[in-house]
């Protein structure tokens, strides 16, 4: 039995420790040339690999994000399992960026960074937390871990997730119909969803126009959600008034894109949520023994809902 380790080199040494001493019975191989398909019973990568059909009893491929949107489906045959990373430390650093990103917009660190260009000493007016509505686009783990953590600030919040969910001390909405509902009355609006074909592109112009007027954008979901230009087009207008952003596409972007030199975007490099290989290395082989002992995994995909 053999478990393919499909990712770069410099996590290989906490991988291959960690399986040796926790799983000693599934031998760890960087290298597919060395192993006989037929031995490999679990891959972890973070693209498909387009070969996957050359391993006739692969059972698993576990990725390493906390997403699979960055994975090919048509690649993965429907009978293998697909499991998504889960880690408390994933979590907890997403609700840190949240946090960052959501009091550098409510306190206005985007115009006082612009006014520090020009040597400006000004100050603005400023909203109290209770004043400041917060709306959460996606109510799974991750958006209500965001929740509970930005919860003690005092900030109204509310979310939309595609089906009914039901949050202490949050006003939810669901489905197509309470969509602009939600959006109304959201003046700062956190993206934390999974991309999928329904929310591919959901942050656009008509999106935007809904918010009301000088409305601010979190961006933590991915590049796939966001309408560039209808995003330029709302900060230039003033629809809204400042973005930080933490995924693009694609991502690195281009030197000469326009979000580089935006006096209202905050732009960070993919970083909200990085899991440490000695945390990922733990997540896959807990769930490798979860499956061996059949109990159920955590992070099995939906591939109907494409999360």
């Amino acid at each position: 039995m053999a478990f393919l380790f499909n990712l770069d080199m410099k996590r290989t040494p906490v991988f291959a420790e960690a399986f040796a001493r926790e799983l000693p019975h599934i031998r760890f191989v960087t290298d597919k040339a060395t192993a006989d398909p037929a031995d490999v019973r679990y891959v972890l990568t973070w693209l498909a690999p387009d070969d996957l059909t050359r391993y006739p009893n692969l059972e698993i491929v576990f990725s390493v994000g906390a997403g699979v949107d960055q994975i090919d489906l048509d690649r993965v045959p429907t009978h293998l399992k697909l499991v998504r990373m889960v880690d408390d430390s994933i979590v907890r650093m997403m609700q840190e960026y949240a946090t960052l990103a959501v009091l550098a917009l409510h306190r206005d660190l985007p115009a006082y960074i612009a006014a520090k260009t020009q040597a400006q000493w000004q100050a603005l007016p400023i909203t109290q937390a209770a004043d400041r509505r917060i709306g959460v686009l996606g109510l799974g783990s991750l958006g209500q871990a965001v929740i509970e953590r930005l919860a003690p600030f005092g900030f109204p919040i509310s979310g939309w997730s595609r089906t009914p969910k039901t949050i202490s001390g949050v006003t939810c909405f669901h489905g197509d119909a309470q969509f602009d509902a939600f959006l109304a009355q959201t003046d700062l609006l956190i993206c934390m969803l999974p991309l999928t074909p329904q929310t591919t592109g959901i942050l656009n112009a008509t999106t935007f126009a809904k918010l009301p007027h000088g409305a601010s954008l979190v961006h933590m979901g991915r590049g796939g959600h966001l309408d560039q230009d209808a995003l330029l087009n709302a900060l230039d207008s003033g629809q809204l008034s400042a973005a930080f952003m933490d995924v693009t596409h694609p991502e690195p972007l281009p030197p000469d894109h326009p979000f580089w030199r935006h006096p209202r975007i905050i732009l960070t490099p993919h970083i909200a949520s990085i899991t440490p290989s000695d945390r990922a290395a733990r997540a896959v082989i807990d769930n490798i023994k979860r499956h061996e002992s059949g109990g159920d995994m955590i992070g099995l995909v939906d591939r109907s809902l494409g999360y």
